[in-house]
């Protein structure tokens, strides 16, 4: 060879090897060899994405307490988290509907950039909501069992490179219903919840929740669990988190139960207070 650099291999495949390498210059041949170091390098940038994600989501939250002073924090910490329910929807359901591949038929397919991009934005609000959560101790053990495991989920595919599809799938199933839930909440703290417009905003989060959070996340699961690509610990690891799915829809229907009993009641005190009253036969003047 020109270069006189030797060409690897034994016997008759080295030197087959060593005529393509004799057709192939230096330079070119460096450049289709896999770069040393290009996956840590992917990983630090990753990290540093999340970081910077984190320090932004920790960011605006300072923001919105100092511009709500006269607010709770758990106000301020929604607000951001109705923020983050509204961007991340339209950028997973970017990711799935149209930029694809399609989470059903591509499960355990390697991340692309955008999957990458919006699981770093997703997986730094989850640790600055899980901090939050754990230090102002609001909520119930499921709501911290489902962001560890959306953390660990995500981690794991961002340090794997593949299976960033279904995962982002999942995201989009799961965050199109937050900004409804923190609309009713806001509607409550603002006394506006008892009108037609919490009634509207209630059908909705219900509706959407049964039909993509557990009709589209038990078609999401399934493709997960039978295509044979994705690790074994992250198809664990998304049946758990339908579990937590399937645990919140106990809770959603029983507040479905509770306020179509109190709606009940109500129509039925209305209907005695207006309706007529017979005395001997005769009726009464109101």
């Amino acid at each position: 060879m020109g270069s006189g650099e030797p060409c690897p291999g034994r016997g008759g495949e080295g030197k087959v090897k060593a005529s393509r390498c004799a057709l192939v210059p230096p330079p070119a041949r460096a450049a289709l060899e896999p770069e040393r170091g290009s996956g840590n390098r992917g990983m630090v940038s990753i990290a540093l994405e999340v970081s910077c994600s984190f320090v932004a989501w920790l960011f605006l939250y300072a923001c919105c307490c100092y511009w709500n002073r006269g607010r709770s924090y758990e106000w301020s910490c929604r607000l951001v988290t109705l923020l983050h329910g509204v961007i991340v929807t339209c950028l997973s359901g970017y990711a799935v509907l149209l930029d694809g591949p399609w989470p059903l038929t591509h499960a355990g397919s390697p991340n692309t950039a955008l999957q990458i991009h919006v699981l770093s934005l997703t997986l730094g609000y989850f640790i600055f909501d899980l901090g939050w959560c754990l230090y102002f101790q609001t909520e119930g053990d499921l709501m911290l069992l489902h962001h560890m495991l959306s953390i660990c989920g995500m981690i794991m595919v961002l340090g794997l490179g593949k299976s960033a599809t279904e995962v982002n799938a999942v995201v989009f199933v799961s965050e199109i219903t937050n900004p409804l839930l923190q609309t009713r909440w806001f509607l409550r703290e603002m006394g506006c919840y008892h009108t037609v417009l919490g009634d509207i905003v209630d059908f909705f989060f219900v509706s959407l929740f049964l039909v993509l959070r557990i009709g589209g996340g038990a078609l999401i699961m399934y493709a997960m669990v039978t295509s044979p690509d994705p690790s074994w610990l992250l198809k664990a690891g998304g049946l758990a988190m339908y579990l937590v799915s399937l645990g919140f829809m106990v809770e959603i229907c029983r507040f479905v139960r509770r306020k179509l009993m109190k709606k009940n009641i109500s129509w039925a005190r209305r209907r005695s207070v207006n309706a007529p009253v017979k005395t001997n036969g005769h009726l009464r003047a109101h």
